[in-house]
């Protein structure tokens, strides 16, 4: 009888608390709503290619492979210029003394790089066959009118030999390379927002926030002596959480490593500052716990681990509101293209206003502990 009363108890408990319901019941079916529409939509990637002295032939066999797309540049120079910035996901140059293709491959994305290389040996197979059909034709129209006994000059029908060359990493770069930057971010991210919520709400559980709410002190100093305090340890926390990536992972890093440190130190904020926001909104440890799969998988689907460029607009717009989007990017672009602070001013002004819009959300969300 005691068991069935302490069931009862604990249910009725359960059933009071509307947002525990609606977080055990509803975040599930979102979640899984969201990995249908990750895993059902085209992934294929797109690649754009620049050629230089590459014959239509070559060019119109490139075409013809879905997801290829081949234009001729006027010079090597440019088009190396249009790969570094990111505008090509490759180069391939031919070399007609040599009879050689050169092949120059951001390789930031492996999955672009394999379909580069299948879409060449396709495209010069294609054109040596059309090359042997035409040459077979010819030599049977001339024998039917002339003498049995006349010889053609043979033409070097050997196949052009193919050279690449990477802008990033080698041949042995997967895809893992790609989204390392991505997971670096989110780890800052998880763990910041776990810390620093989970703290908080011990404080609040203890009854130490709402003494302190008690004194003339400010909601909004109560806020920023939160988020400097919390901010000490995750600079550290962020700072060895690269290092270690960077070292033992032994991630090619081609931009500055003080750079990658700064954008995760920024995001680390914006973390701090969301899982203390989460921590306001959650009346339980419980709570704060259900949050984690609404706040943190979101920004796994949607930040670039997935590839979204062929897929709808819509589902890319999602990742614009999501911050690891954002420090995924500035990431990538410093881990794997060399870019400086100012090349990815736009996803740092994105994260400060993250930044903003998040501690003013705190700010506003103390009101409910006191009203002054």
């Amino acid at each position: 009888m005691r068991t069935l009363a302490i069931t009862k108890r604990i249910l009725k408990e359960l059933l009071r608390d509307k947002r525990t319901l609606a977080l055990m019941f509803l975040a599930p079916i979102l979640i899984m709503w969201l990995m249908n529409v990750m895993f059902s939509a085209n992934s294929d990637p797109n690649v754009n290619i620049a050629t230089v002295n590459v014959s239509q032939t070559i060019r119109h066999n490139l075409n013809k492979v879905d997801g290829v797309s081949a234009r001729q540049n006027t010079s090597l120079h440019h088009a190396k210029n249009e790969l570094k910035e990111n505008h090509v996901d490759a180069v391939i140059e031919y070399q007609k003394n040599n009879n050689r293709f050169n092949v120059t491959y951001a390789n930031t994305d492996s999955g672009k790089t394999a379909l580069t290389k299948q879409a060449l040996k396709a495209a010069i197979t294609g054109q040596t066959i059309n090359t042997l059909s035409t040459g077979i034709h010819q030599l049977q129209s001339v024998i039917r009118v002339t003498n049995p006994n006349f010889s053609i000059p043979q033409e070097n029908k050997k196949a052009p030999s193919i050279s690449n060359h990477y802008q990033y990493g080698d041949a042995d770069t997967g895809f893992f390379a790609k989204i390392v930057p991505i997971l670096m971010g989110f780890f800052v991210f998880f763990f910041v927002f776990l810390i620093s919520g989970m703290a908080l709400l011990k404080e609040r559980t203890s009854g130490t926030l709402n003494r302190l709410l008690t004194t003339p002190v400010k909601r909004s100093e109560i806020v920023f002596g939160y988020m400097l305090s919390y901010g000490i340890i995750s600079i550290l926390q962020s700072s060895i959480i690269v290092l270690a990536t960077v070292w033992l992972l032994k991630v090619e890093v081609v931009g500055s490593l003080l750079n990658i440190i700064i954008i995760s130190v920024l995001f680390a904020l914006v973390a701090l500052a969301f899982g203390i926001l989460m921590s306001t909104l959650a009346n339980s440890e419980f709570q704060m716990m259900q949050f984690i799969p609404l706040i943190v998988v979101p920004q796994v689907f949607f930040s670039g681990i997935i590839p979204l460029d062929s897929m709808a607009s819509w589902v890319q717009y999602l990742g614009k509101i999501l911050p690891l989007t954002y420090a995924g990017d500035a990431l990538t672009q410093i881990i794997m293209d060399g870019k400086g602070l100012t090349s990815v001013g736009g996803d740092i002004l994105a994260l400060l206003i993250f930044l903003v819009v998040l501690l003013w959300l705190n700010i506003i969300g103390l009101r409910r502990y006191r009203k002054v």
